[in-house]
């Protein structure tokens, strides 16, 4: 099994900037993937940026250009860096695992609010 931790969400003015991380324990080596993805009151769960064990990444098209996501190996951490956020980033963002057997790994979720 992995589990994930994310920290790092809170409260930010339109225009500032947060760091999520997420550090992953368990089993993983089992990891194939990881990602962040976010969900807001009402909207569906989106993915906002992806990154393979190879240090291939993705993004969403909102986001391209203002958030960076990298991972550290010897931490087994995954960071999310967001720049010059907008109101519409507010929401809960969650750290994901894409495992080797197919199953999927879920954090509990960290809130991003930014005003306006």
């Amino acid at each position: 099994q992995v589990q994930l931790v994310e920290s790092g969400g809170g409260l930010v003015q339109g225009g500032g900037s947060l760091r999520l991380s997420c550090a992953a324990s368990g089993n993983r080596f089992s990891i194939v993937a990881m990602g962040w993805y976010r969900q807001a009151p009402g909207q569906q769960r989106e993915l906002v940026a992806g990154i393979t064990s190879t240090g291939r990444t993705n993004y969403a098209d909102s986001v391209k250009g203002r958030f960076t996501i990298s991972r550290d190996n010897a931490k087994n951490t995954v960071y999310l860096q967001m720049h010059n956020l907008k109101p519409e980033d507010t929401a809960v963002y969650y750290c994901n695992a894409d495992i080797l057997s197919g199953a999927q790994a879920w954090g509990q979720g960290t809130q991003v609010t930014v005003s306006s």
